[in-house]
């Protein structure tokens, strides 16, 4: 090729491909084809876009088991067990399947042994802090563009135990989190908001109440609806705490 036309085909960009074939720095990267979207008889993968629900301990299993079995189930259990994390993750299951109409978060606006005094704000920033880990655990199972949408939709609606008297909640997956910190009262206001085609469940620990002890409701009422054939009571256990193992090693001592 002469210099001339070395740089017109420079100048107009037009090269050949077969100039660089046997350039031996090409480095081809080996492609893993087991899988294709096509091949659904051989699909074996367990997450989509939607993680799949896995218990880590018998517990959950339980656990698991009660919510697709019973439309009240109640879950009692040190911290860590997974308790909010599945009732959040089973309802977001029922409401993308087609189940329920919405899901219904509440929990009890108190503190946790400290006066925070005043929030600014208007009622909902006031709120926030105290709705916030059903806000974390909601985001790990839908993104949060996703969470604002069926927000403003009214199929997530996420509010303080106060707000609840007087609503029948139809088609409905409701998640009572953090009930110890429930009256006996509250409860039983809370417990009476079941309609039909809804599963509520219930989770807390009675042994961290940021009430005192005498008014905390609900290991009573847990104690009480155990008897109840329709309605299902799982009790956690230390070995069923699936956050780091020393939360496990230190419960066991406090």
């Amino acid at each position: 090729m002469t210099k001339r036309a070395l740089k017109r085909q420079v100048r107009e960009g037009a090269f050949d491909a077969g100039q660089f074939q046997d350039d031996g720095k090409v480095r081809r990267l080996p492609v893993d084809r087991a899988w294709s979207p096509l091949a659904h008889h051989n699909d074996d993968r367990e997450q989509g876009y939607l993680k799949t629900i896995k218990s880590k301990s018998p517990g959950q299993d339980e656990l698991i088991a009660a919510i697709d079995a019973k439309n009240l189930v109640m879950a009692l259990g040190p911290a860590g067990t997974g308790k909010t994390y599945l009732a959040i993750a089973k309802a977001v299951e029922a409401l993308e399947a087609g189940k329920v109409g919405r899901i219904v978060l509440s929990r009890p606006a108190v503190e946790a042994g400290e006066s925070l005094g005043f929030l600014p704000g208007e009622m909902e920033d006031k709120l926030a802090p105290y709705l916030r880990p059903l806000y974390d655990a909601l985001s790990d199972r839908l993104s949060m563009k996703r969470v604002r949408a069926l927000m403003t939709e009214g199929a997530i609606e996420i509010a303080p135990v106060g707000f609840m008297r007087g609503r029948t909640l139809n088609n409905a997956f409701v998640v009572i989190d953090e009930a110890q910190n429930c009256t006996y009262g509250q409860l039983k206001m809370l417990l009476t908001r079941l309609g039909w085609h809804s599963t509520m469940v219930v989770t807390g620990d009675p042994n961290q109440s940021d009430l005192l002890p005498e008014l905390s409701g609900l290991g009573p009422v847990a104690d009480k609806l155990e008897a109840v054939a329709n309605i299902a009571v799982v009790r956690l256990k230390d070995r069923d705490i699936v956050r780091h193992p020393l939360v496990a090693e230190m419960l066991g001592v406090l």
